[in-house]
């Protein structure tokens, strides 16, 4: 007969698993995901091989796993300066549907959380390497600048520009990964999208989510050294600039006869960034900031699901 404490082991494994699963914000490393899978569909136009797919998928998911872990590796005094009511999940944004920064809630060790971002990172350096070694150097480089971004934290509202580059890493690399020389054109259009999308959708929203406890610790982001008003200002051209960029490309993408693509790509553009922008740019509030966040989050998704379609039907 089973006693209690054999009943209540795999609730509480599974309990432990969901704090690690926290630390790497997997529900947003989820969709990030979507951003190097839709990259290489509208890079090939179809779908790579099985090989590429299933090495791709594993590859993508431990390396944004590690590096959102890094994260809070990095940060870990920080988080725990801003106090316990800032790690706390809260409501329905995104990064709070899960435990926010479990490492400094004290729910895991220092200790814990490293060796979950190592883990990863050891198998996505595995999986980098058998899709093109160059993604090892993406790779590598991604992990570096994020924690270049978190040690800035303090010192220049400019490090969002850093952040930019680390969410190229895993789109930049699944190019690589279906073609050992991309486009030089293709690539720089979807940099510079991808790039105006986390400054304008994901840092300064999220930003603005800690903005009473950024301004205690005199933190230098974009809302809390440059104020509301031009940071609302600066996430709008930054998604306006990500929405018309992404829609040249996709434009370059289809040929002629398709034309119906960029129009589907400005519509999502329209509906995920550019109108919780402008409610942001009107209303300069946090929720707000959080809607914008949560929208901005789902963009890769929708891309990857509008370009599935289009790849499907023609």
């Amino acid at each position: 007969m089973m006693n209690d404490t054999s009943l209540s082991r795999p609730t509480d494994r599974f309990a432990r698993l969901k704090l690690y699963f926290a630390l790497s914000r997997t529900p947003h490393g989820l969709l990030d995901m979507a951003t190097p899978g839709f990259s290489a569909l509208l890079y090939l136009g179809g779908f790579p091989s099985i090989r590429v797919v299933l090495i791709g998928l594993v590859t993508a998911f431990a390396g944004y796993t590690a590096v959102y872990a890094l994260n809070d590796v990095v940060d870990y005094r920080t988080d725990k300066k801003r106090g316990i009511a800032t790690v706390a999940a809260s409501g329905k944004y995104l990064d709070a549907m899960m435990v926010r920064h479990p490492m400094a809630a004290g729910l895991l060790t220092f200790n814990q959380g490293l060796a979950w971002a190592l883990g990863w990172g050891l198998v996505a350096f595995m999986g980098a390497y058998l899709l093109n070694p160059v993604c090892v150097v993406i790779f590598l480089a991604g992990a570096a600048l994020e924690t270049v971004y978190c040690l800035l934290w303090r010192v220049s509202p400019w490090r969002a520009v850093v952040s930019g580059f680390v969410k190229n890493s895993g789109p930049l690399a699944a190019l690589f990964a279906v073609d050992p020389h991309p486009s030089a054109l293709f690539t720089i259009l979807l940099f510079l999208g991808l790039f105006f999308w986390e400054i304008g959708g994901q840092n300064i929203p999220n930003d603005w989510a800690d903005l009473e406890a950024d301004s205690r610790l005199r933190a230098k982001t974009i809302p809390v050294h440059l104020g509301a008003n031009l940071a609302a200002r600066l996430a709008l051209i930054a998604l306006m600039l990500a929405t018309g960029l992404l829609v040249v490309l996709f434009y370059l993408s289809f040929p002629t006869s398709q034309r119906l693509a960029p129009l589907l790509a400005a519509v999502v553009g329209i509906a995920l960034l550019l109108m919780p922008g402008l409610r942001l740019y009107y209303a300069k509030s946090k929720r707000a900031a959080m809607a914008l966040f949560d929208r901005a989050s789902h963009f890769p998704l929708a891309l990857l699901g509008l370009v599935l379609i289009l790849v499907i039907i023609f």
